[in-house]
């Protein structure tokens, strides 16, 4: 079995809200001496959100580094020690204002392992209902200005094909449950 490198020598770059960049100098198996750029982030969870007519609910929001709106699956970064199941509940109640009765886990994923250790913990999410008062408000974030709306699953597959979606995580949450929505994995091959 491949052992991971160590490295020699670990620097902080930076040091954000959301997360921290490490130099870290390390020694190929070859020999080669290498410095590398590692993003290092909590991790965090991704939300397929399914009402009981099954249609999945997405939200839009503004993302600064592509300069536009997007429609994604609800998600949020865990915080520090938080299981990510707790998290997902809580990513639901604030990025969609509904509550999830049952959460399953579907797997998990590193959306760019080449320079970034955040694993993206993906979530089923049913039952939804309208919040109680004793749930409490939905705490968002302050930079989240979000719509939330349910899509049909054809409306979804329409809106990758058009580039509409163009937000990966949503696109490997889809692909997660397809063989539990058909109608997601297109035309069967005659």
């Amino acid at each position: 079995m491949d052992r991971p490198i160590v490295p020699t020598q670990i620097r902080k770059a930076f040091e954000g809200r959301i997360f921290a960049v490490d130099v870290e100098s390390i020694i190929l198996p070859r020999g080669h001496r290498l410095d590398v750029e590692i993003v290092r982030h909590p991790g965090s969870v991704v939300l397929v959100p399914i009402t009981e007519t099954g249609e999945i609910v997405l939200v839009r929001q503004y993302r600064h580094a592509i300069g536009r709106w997007a429609w994604e699956l609800p998600a949020g970064s865990l915080h520090r020690d938080e299981d990510p199941e707790r998290a997902a509940a809580r990513e639901c109640h604030e990025e969609t204002g509904l509550i999830p009765s049952r959460l399953e886990r579907l797997g998990s994923f590193f959306p760019t392992p080449g320079y970034c250790d955040e694993e993206m913990n993906y979530f089923r999410a049913t039952g939804l209902r309208t919040p109680a008062a004793e749930d409490g408000p939905a705490a968002r974030d302050e930079d989240e200005d979000i719509e939330a709306r349910p899509f049909s699953v054809e409306a979804i597959r329409a809106m990758i094909g058009s580039g509409e979606i163009v937000d990966l995580k949503t696109v490997a949450g889809l692909a997660l449950i397809a063989q539990q929505l058909p109608t997601i994995q297109g035309p069967t091959p005659k």
